[in-house]
Protein backbone atom coordinates (compact mmCIF):
# COMPACT_ATOMS: atom_id res chain seq x y z
CA UNK A 1 0.00 0.00 0.00
CA UNK A 2 1.09 3.31 -1.04
CA UNK A 3 -1.41 5.57 0.66
CA UNK A 4 -1.06 7.51 3.72
CA UNK A 5 -3.12 5.05 6.19
CA UNK A 6 -3.48 8.39 8.68
CA UNK A 7 -5.74 9.77 5.62
CA UNK A 8 -9.79 8.86 5.81
CA UNK A 9 -11.22 8.82 2.18
CA UNK A 10 -14.25 7.27 3.19
CA UNK A 11 -14.04 5.03 0.76
CA UNK A 12 -13.40 1.31 1.28
CA UNK A 13 -10.24 1.35 -0.78
CA UNK A 14 -6.38 1.55 -1.12
CA UNK A 15 -4.22 2.64 -3.30
CA UNK A 16 -0.98 -0.15 -4.45
CA UNK A 17 2.23 -0.32 -6.16
CA UNK A 18 2.31 -3.79 -8.25
CA UNK A 19 4.79 -5.99 -7.98
CA UNK A 20 6.67 -7.70 -10.28
CA UNK A 21 9.30 -10.79 -10.34
CA UNK A 22 10.21 -9.30 -13.83
CA UNK A 23 13.88 -8.05 -13.02
CA UNK A 24 14.40 -6.27 -16.54
CA UNK A 25 11.97 -3.79 -15.70
CA UNK A 26 14.12 -1.28 -14.03
CA UNK A 27 13.91 2.56 -14.31
CA UNK A 28 14.04 5.65 -12.21
CA UNK A 29 10.31 4.31 -11.11
CA UNK A 30 11.02 1.40 -9.98
CA UNK A 31 12.55 0.18 -6.68
CA UNK A 32 14.46 -3.57 -6.72
CA UNK A 33 13.99 -5.76 -3.75
CA UNK A 34 15.59 -8.53 -3.29
CA UNK A 35 13.72 -11.49 -1.25
CA UNK A 36 16.51 -12.48 0.59
CA UNK A 37 17.22 -8.96 2.09
CA UNK A 38 15.72 -7.63 5.09
CA UNK A 39 12.99 -5.74 3.29
CA UNK A 40 12.25 -8.26 0.86
CA UNK A 41 11.75 -10.91 4.31
CA UNK A 42 9.88 -7.98 5.68
CA UNK A 43 7.56 -7.73 2.32
CA UNK A 44 7.33 -11.43 2.21
CA UNK A 45 8.54 -11.65 -0.80
CA UNK A 46 9.27 -15.40 -2.60
CA UNK A 47 11.50 -14.34 -5.09
CA UNK A 48 13.57 -11.20 -6.05
CA UNK A 49 10.99 -8.13 -6.94
CA UNK A 50 10.74 -4.74 -8.68
CA UNK A 51 8.39 -2.40 -6.74
CA UNK A 52 6.53 -1.06 -9.68
CA UNK A 53 5.89 2.77 -8.85
CA UNK A 54 4.55 4.20 -12.19
CA UNK A 55 2.30 1.16 -12.11
CA UNK A 56 -0.31 2.17 -9.40
CA UNK A 57 -3.79 0.46 -8.41
CA UNK A 58 -6.93 1.63 -6.53
CA UNK A 59 -8.26 -1.77 -5.04
CA UNK A 60 -11.68 -2.29 -2.98
CA UNK A 61 -10.45 -3.46 0.55
CA UNK A 62 -13.05 -5.85 0.34
CA UNK A 63 -10.81 -7.54 -2.65
CA UNK A 64 -7.67 -8.08 -0.03
CA UNK A 65 -7.42 -11.64 1.29
CA UNK A 66 -4.57 -10.74 3.60
CA UNK A 67 -1.11 -8.77 4.00
CA UNK A 68 1.95 -10.67 3.74
CA UNK A 69 4.07 -8.10 5.15
CA UNK A 70 5.32 -4.07 5.21
CA UNK A 71 7.82 -2.72 3.21
CA UNK A 72 10.51 -1.51 5.76
CA UNK A 73 12.19 0.89 2.69
CA UNK A 74 9.36 3.23 2.06
CA UNK A 75 11.44 6.22 1.98
CA UNK A 76 12.94 4.84 -1.37
CA UNK A 77 9.30 3.76 -2.55
CA UNK A 78 8.51 7.51 -1.66
CA UNK A 79 11.21 9.15 -3.72
CA UNK A 80 10.49 6.68 -6.73
CA UNK A 81 6.62 7.81 -6.13
CA UNK A 82 7.76 11.37 -6.58
CA UNK A 83 9.42 10.92 -9.77
CA UNK A 84 6.31 9.26 -11.12
CA UNK A 85 4.04 11.44 -10.00
CA UNK A 86 6.46 14.59 -11.15
CA UNK A 87 6.24 15.94 -7.36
Amino acid sequence: MVQDHRIDTGLPQLVLALITSNLSRLGVTRVRIDAGGVPGRAMGLLTDSIVVTDNLATVATSALVRSIGTCPIMAEIDRSLRTTLGI
